[in-house]
């Protein structure tokens, strides 16, 4: 198989995992009376709006854990195997103007029937942060704690649950 074959396989695969996350974390929300949704416009920065008051929503980017266990926190890179790499200009790091929270999914199994963890990750961390990922290890406090979703935009309780990695 040539080079460009296993490119295309590896970002299909990739571009399935991506979406199969997406549906078990707008499946969680769900299940626990969130009014969410996924995001069906092409070109947004966030994946999936969550309402957490009237006409206030929060904008979540869904990230897939990686084998080596981090969050990327940038987007914009993938563009198809035909695509020819010039620069990163279209390649990004999240913000509070492209999305509220990053969840990095984690499935510990191959076909995602086993133990799935969600690690959120606010977007006003990101930016003191000033990296494109984090290992999970470094943010257990992260791991599966969905209060941080509902205060994702108050510095205050970001800086108490992040605060030692603030730089």
């Amino acid at each position: 198989m040539s080079d460009t074959n296993n490119k295309a396989k590896k970002g299909k695969l990739d571009s399935i995992k991506e979406f199969a996350n997406e549906s078990r974390l707008l499946a969680a929300l769900l299940d626990r009376g969130y009014n969410a949704s996924r995001v069906d416009l092409p070109h947004s920065t966030y994946d999936i709006v969550v309402e957490i008051a009237t006409r206030d929503v929060i904008r979540i980017q869904v990230k897939t854990v990686s084998p080596l266990k981090s969050i990327p926190f940038t987007s914009g890179g993938r563009g198809g195997v035909d695509r020819t790499y010039r620069s990163d200009v279209k390649t990004y790091v999240h913000n509070t103007e492209t999305c509220d929270i990053i969840v990095g999914v984690e499935s510990l199994a191959s076909n995602g029937d086993q133990e799935i963890n969600f690690y959120f990750v606010p977007t006003l961390f990101i930016e003191k942060l000033g990296q494109r990922s984090i290992t999970i290890r470094k943010i257990p406090q992260a791991k599966n704690n969905w209060e941080i979703l509902d205060r994702c935009r108050e510095m205050r309780f970001v800086y108490e649950i992040f605060g030692r990695l603030f730089k």
